[in-house]
C-alpha cells in the first residue's frame, strides 16, 4: 500500500517509493548464496544446526540493525562534559538507537564464549560464525562494527598476561560476554600522527606496582568503552602498552578526560574522542623487564588481528553497494529498459560482482585459515580500498538520488572513507610487508600456500611470475625497493586472491559458476590485453552476466 500522496504530474509508476526497495528490510543471509556456499564448506557437518541461526542473523542485521544504523547517522553520541555542578563527567551519551541495536547483537552475539561452546559440540567451526556475524553486521554499519569489537582480544590477552590479578579480575568481568561487548577501546594516536611511535609523548611513570600516566590521544574510537589500551612512553624512552580503566583500584573516578568528540565524516555510531589522561592510574602490559618490548610485540601481533576486522568492514561496505546497485538497477528504467539489460550498466556491475567476490574470498580465509604474516596486510590493502570504490559505484549507479542523504548509499561512501585509514593506510601495510619479508622471509609460506591453491595454468604461472619478482624486489636499492613495495604489494594481492577463486571453484558447491568468477577475475588481473586493451578479443556469453548475478544475490 503507498504511503504518499499521488502527484498530477506522476506520468507513470516509475516512481512509486514501493519500487526502490534496496537492501535494508532483506535477509542478508537468505539473499546472499556466496555467504552461504561459504559456510557450508567451513562449517561442514554443522552446518545443518548452523542455519537456523545464521538465517535469524540475517532477518536481524537486514532489519532492526540496518533501521537503527541509519537513524544513529542521523543522531550520532554526544558529550556530557559536566554534571549540574559543574564537575568533569565525561561520560558519552549514545543514542537510543545504538542501544536498540547493541542489545540485539549481543542477544545474538555469534563472538560470545556461550556461543562458541555451544558451536563446537555441534561440530561447527566457531571462527567461520563469527566471520560470517561480523560480515553481516559490516553490511548494516561498521560503526557499530568498531564500536563493539575495538581491540577487546588486545585487552583481554594482554592483561591476562601481564596485568596484576585484582586487575585481571575486572577485566574478565568487563568481557564477560566476549571480546565484540563494546567495552574496549585502542588508544595510539597523538596530534603528531599514528605511525611514528618516536614521536609519541605520552608519559609513564612508576607508581608501586602501577604506573601514573598523563598524555592526549588524538583520535580514540569507543571512548564510551570501559577499558583501554593505551601507548605511553616509558622513562627510559622505551614505548609500551599499558591498561587504563575508568575507575582506580579503589573504586574512585580515574584521570581519564574527554575533551571533545570528533566531527566526523561518517562512521557516527562509534564515538572518537579526544582523550587526556592526567596522573591516570595504568598497568604495565609488558613483562617484567619493559625495555624487551614483549607487550608492544604481541600488541603489534594483535594489531594483525585489527587489520583484519578493517579488511571485513571494507568487504561488508563492498557487498552492501553491490546489492544497493543491483536493486536500484532492476527499478529503474532508462531509454525504454531496465537498467540492469543495459550493456554498460551490466559490464558495471559484473566487475563488481566478482570484485567483490575476490575480495570475500581473501578475508574470509584469512579469518578461517591457518595464519599467513602476509595475509592480513594484503587483505586490508585490497579490501578497504574497495569498500571506497564499490561504494562511489553504487553512488555512480544510483545517478544525483545516490548523492542525497535519504538514499542509502551516501552513508556507505562516507563510512568506507576510514577503512584505509583504521589500522594502517597503504603505505604503513606496505611496509609491514617488507618488514614481513626481511625479518621472517614470509613471503615463502605465502608462495607455498599459494602453490598448493593452484599448480597450474594461468594462475600457476603467475604465481612463479611473483616468486621471480619477490627475489627480483629483494636485489633493488633500499630506496628503491620501498619505492616499489606498493606495485608488489597489488601483485601479492592479485594472485593471493585468483588462486582462492580458482581453488573455490574445485569446491563443487555451485554448479560451476565459480569457475566463473574465477576466469573472470584472471582475465582482468593477471592477463595482458595486448596493444588493443582487450578490444579485439571475442565476444563473450550472453548467458555470463545472469550467471553472475544469480549466484551473487537473490530476492
Amino acid at each position: 500500500m503507498r504511503r504518499y500522496l499521488s502527484e498530477p504530474f506522476d506520468g507513470s509508476d516509475r516512481y512509486a517509493t514501493e519500487r526502490y526497495q534496496g537492501a535494508a528490510g532483506r535477509n542478508w543471509w537468505a539473499c546472499d548464496p556466496t555467504l552461504r556456499l561459504l559456510m557450508r564448506r567451513h562449517l561442514g557437518d554443522g552446518y545443518t544446526w548452523a542455519e537456523p541461526h545464521l538465517d535469524r542473523l540475517g532477518a536481524l542485521m537486514g532489519g532492526l540493525v540496518a533501521e537503527c544504523a541509519e537513524e544513529t547517522d542521523r543522531n550520532p553520541p554526544r558529550l556530557e562534559k559536566h554534571d549540574k555542578w559543574g564537575r568533569d563527567v565525561s561520560e558519552v551519551v549514545m543514542p537510543p538507537s545504538f542501544l536498540t541495536a547493541r542489545q540485539a547483537l549481543m542477544e545474538n552475539n555469534f563472538t560470545a564464549p556461550s556461543f562458541a561452546e555451544e558451536a563446537r559440540a555441534h561440530g561447527a567451526d566457531p571462527s567461520a560464525l563469527a566471520a560470517a556475524w561480523t560480515y553481516l553486521l559490516d553490511q548494516a554499519d561498521i560503526g557499530m562494527g568498531c564500536a563493539l569489537g575495538t581491540g577487546g582480544d588486545m585487552v583481554v590477552s594482554l592483561a591476562e598476561k601481564h596485568a596484576p590479578e585484582d586487575v585481571r579480575e575486572k577485566v574478565r568481568e568487563i568481557f564477560a560476554n566476549g571480546f565484540y561487548s563494546g567495552e574496549a577501546a585502542q588508544m595510539f594516536t597523538e596530534r603528531t600522527g599514528g605511525s611514528d611511535l618516536a614521536a609519541l609523548e605520552t608519559a609513564a611513570l612508576p607508581d608501586g606496582d602501577a604506573w601514573s600516566l598523563s598524555g592526549l590521544k588524538w583520535f580514540a574510537s569507543n571512548a564510551n568503552g570501559s577499558a583501554f589500551v593505551v601507548l605511553a612512553r616509558l622513562p627510559d624512552g622505551d614505548v609500551a602498552p599499558f591498561l587504563v580503566l575508568w575507575e582506580r583500584r579503589d573504586g574512585t573516578r580515574n584521570g581519564v578526560r574527554i575533551r571533545r568528540l570528533k566531527d566526523k565524516l561518517g562512521t557516527r555510531s562509534v564515538a572518537s574522542a579526544e582523550v587526556e589522561f592526567t596522573a591516570a592510574e595504568a598497568f604495565l602490559l609488558a613483562g617484567s623487564d619493559p625495555g624487551a618490548g614483549s607487550g608492544l610485540g604481541t600488541m603489534m601481533k594483535l594489531t594483525n588481528a585489527s587489520r583484519l576486522g578493517v579488511a571485513m568492514m571494507g568487504l561488508g561496505v563492498a557487498r552492501r553497494a553491490l546489492v544497493e546497485s543491483i536493486c536500484y538497477a532492476r527499478a529503474r528504467e532508462a531509454f525504454g529498459r531496465p537498467l540492469i539489460e543495459q550493456p554498460l550498466m551490466r559490464r558495471k556491475l559484473a566487475e563488481l560482482i566478482v570484485e567483490v567476490e575476490a575480495a570475500q574470498a581473501m578475508v574470509f580465509d584469512a579469518h578461517v585459515s591457518p595464519r599467513l604474516r602476509l595475509a592480513p596486510a594484503l587483505t586490508k590493502l585490497r579490501a578497504a580500498r574497495l569498500g571506497v570504490t564499490a561504494a562511489g559505484d553504487a553512488i555512480e549507479v544510483h545517478g544525483g538520488n545516490g548523492y542525497i542523504e535519504q538514499w542509502p548509499v551516501a552513508r556507505l561512501l562516507r563510512d568506507a572513507q576510514v577503512n584505509p585509514i583504521w589500522e594502517g593506510g597503504d603505505n604503513i601495510l606496505c611496509l609491514d610487508v617488507r618488514r614481513a619479508m626481511l625479518k621472517e622471509q614470509a613471503h615463502l609460506p605465502f608462495l607455498d600456500r599459494l602453490r598448493s591453491l593452484a599448480t597450474s595454468g594461468l594462475v600457476g604461472a603467475r604465481i612463479d611470475d611473483l616468486a621471480k619478482a619477490i627475489e627480483t624486489w629483494h636485489t633493488l636499492d633500499r630506496e628503491v625497493a620501498e619505492e616499489r613495495l606498493y606495485p608488489l604489494a597489488q601483485f601479492m594481492a592479485d594472485v593471493y586472491a585468483a588462486a582462492l577463486l580458482e581453488d573455490q571453484a574445485r569446491w563443487g558447491l555451485d554448479d560451476g559458476r565459480k569457475a566463473l568468477v574465477a576466469r573472470s577475475y584472471a582475465e582482468a588481473h593477471l592477463v595482458d590485453h595486448g596493444p588493443l586493451r582487450g578490444l579485439d578479443r571475442p565476444a563473450g556469453d550472453p548467458q555470463r552476466f545472469d550467471d553472475l548475478l544469480s549466484g551473487v544475490f537473490t530476492g
